[in-house]
């Protein structure tokens, strides 16, 4: 009999996993915490949205785009930031990010993965 080919092939492979909640985990120390960014179509609307996070030495783990379904060429933007959520530089971003985008929606802050 055939022994069934390995799932993992690639020693350096990670698997991320989502939990949906309702509640947002208290802080860690080494938090992520996601937010949902919806921007308008004009020049520099990008720029505008990574800034306050340059400003408050927030670093960005991840971002990806998608369209927004709100109207056409708006997009939203996934985005993952080292930090939590109550972290004082975290509130300042977001807070001046508002200025800047159609809408803010955060998803989550969770503790972030073990290397």
């Amino acid at each position: 009999m055939q022994r069934p080919s390995p799932i993992q092939n690639d020693a350096d492979n990670t698997t991320r996993f989502l939990v949906v909640g309702r509640n947002i985990f208290p802080t860690s120390g080494h938090d992520r915490t996601s937010v949902l960014v919806f921007i308008h179509d004009k020049p520099g609307a990008l720029f505008d949205v990574l800034s306050p996070f340059a400003r408050h030495g927030i670093s960005m783990n991840r971002i990806e785009s998608r369209p927004s379904h709100h109207g056409k060429w708006e997009y939203g933007f996934f985005i993952d930031l080292a930090g939590h959520i109550d972290d004082a530089p975290m509130q300042a971003a977001l807070a001046e990010l508002e200025a800047h985008s159609a809408q803010i929606k955060v998803l989550g802050a969770y503790p972030g993965a073990v290397p």
